[in-house]
């Protein structure tokens, strides 16, 4: 009666209480291994260092950096920040409206590039004392905008790697993991390393040697990972 045949079992594998046989997960696909589960959140991990980095380092370091290593007054670095914050603003929706379209791939890409190339640039530009106002608040608006570019296609990118199965654990420790180590760690690094070396660059350099990293990792994304059905 309703479909079940001699031996407790449903048409298509199912057995009662909706476990599949074979090693197939509660849809009856296949379940994911340990090992590939582990492997998703290594690279997740790596998609998502540029973003964890180089946001926490503009939109969160800055101000204290301005004040401390270029001796900017608490209201200059409050307005940096501000600025930096509404080009990260600007940018996180149209980026990850974008990315529905033409992939994540891209947009988040561009984004990591933008901001491993303009990274020293525009640090150097903030540094210059004879630099007009209007250009580092400038400069610091496309900072946060290079951010939004990878931030707003990247908790869909990250859902779109695991299986339904394990989806909010990868999910959940790929973006812990990342933000814990790269963005929790950003000011002491580059607060400790600054002291050491005396080179007023570092925020530069660890902003664009993640994002570089992150290319890396997000290469490995297929264009059309957007449009395939979820697992």
């Amino acid at each position: 009666p309703g479909g079940r045949v001699p031996g407790g079992r449903v048409p298509g594998g199912r057995v009662p209480g909706g476990r599949a046989e074979g090693g197939t997960g509660p849809e009856g696909g296949p379940r994911p291994r340990p090992g590939e589960t582990a492997r998703a959140v290594v690279l997740g991990i790596g998609r998502m260092m540029g973003w964890s980095a180089a946001g926490y380092t503009f939109l969160v370091v800055m101000p204290s950096y301005v004040q401390s290593t270029l001796g900017a007054t608490f209201q200059q670095a409050l307005l940096g920040t501000v600025l930096a914050n509404l080009g990260f603003a600007a940018s996180i929706l149209p980026a990850g409206g974008l990315s529905d379209r033409i992939g994540r791939r891209t947009v988040m890409v561009a984004g990591a590039l933008l901001v491993a190339g303009l990274a020293l640039p525009l640090l150097h530009l903030v540094q210059d004392p004879g630099a007009p106002g209007y250009a580092k608040g400038a400069a610091l608006f496309a900072a946060g905008a290079g951010v939004g570019l990878m931030a707003g296609p990247g908790p869909a990118m990250l859902a779109e790697m695991f299986p339904a199965r394990v989806r909010c654990t990868g999910l959940g420790l790929a973006y812990a993991l990342s933000n814990a180590v790269f963005s929790g760690c950003a000011g002491l690094i580059i607060t400790e390393v600054v002291a050491r070396t005396g080179n007023v660059d570092v925020p530069g350099y660890y902003a664009a040697a993640t994002c570089a990293v992150s290319v890396a990792a997000l290469l490995t994304l297929r264009g059309d990972d957007h449009d395939r059905p979820l697992r």
